[in-house]
């Protein structure tokens, strides 16, 4: 792969630093990063931008990598639609575990809230390998993921990408207490079903 290295010759070149290079494109320094290191690529708007900013083309800057590009971005977007699908699964057996294992098949309180809790550990940590690609790949809503799941340009500059990444705190604080809104109402009907 020549691409990391491409982009670190002309960032060099021109005396930018990586976070000089990530405000130019609109992107993270670590994502800047994660090109240079070969570990990401580009999407077509961040490569568009680097071609104009080193100018030189787009075929220049690329050199043979294309097919490795969207091989790579294709093997992310697998994996983070199997981890993303895997995890959840996961994590709904391991919350089925601890109600089971406590109210169905009388393991007690705490030998079913220990299987349950690792049981739903193991789902968070495919979780968060999910987040952990996603911010690799500098994608934050929804309509960013299906952009780069189609290679397509990612637009990061709508109302509701800036927003979300203007707030992060306040987006995952958002999250969690919808997360604890939709857990404390399963409980409760959980309850009432079988309490």
């Amino acid at each position: 792969m020549e691409l990391g290295s491409q982009i670190k010759r002309h960032r060099t070149e021109r005396g930018l630093s990586q976070d000089d290079l990530a405000a130019k494109i609109y992107v993270s320094r670590q994502t800047v990063s994660s090109w240079e290191n070969d570990k990401t690529y580009p999407d077509v708007e961040s490569l568009l931008l680097l071609s104009v900013l080193f100018d030189v083309t787009v075929d220049e800057l690329i050199k043979g990598d294309v097919e490795a590009m969207k091989e790579a971005i294709e093997n992310d977007y697998r994996k983070m639609i199997y981890l993303a699908w895997g995890g959840t699964a996961v994590v709904v057996v391991g919350c089925a575990l601890f109600i089971g294992g406590f109210t169905f098949w009388d393991w007690g309180l705490v030998p079913s809230a220990i299987i349950g809790l690792l049981v739903w550990g193991i789902g968070l940590v495919m979780l968060t390998v999910v987040e952990h690609l996603k911010k690799q790949h500098d994608v934050v809503t929804y309509r960013e993921l299906v952009a780069f799941s189609k290679g397509e340009p990612i637009d990061r500059n709508n109302a509701k990408s800036l927003r979300a990444r203007r707030h992060p705190v306040l987006r995952g604080v958002l999250l969690t207490l919808v997360a604890a809104a939709v857990g404390a109402v399963l409980g409760y009907f959980g309850y009432q079903l079988f309490g």
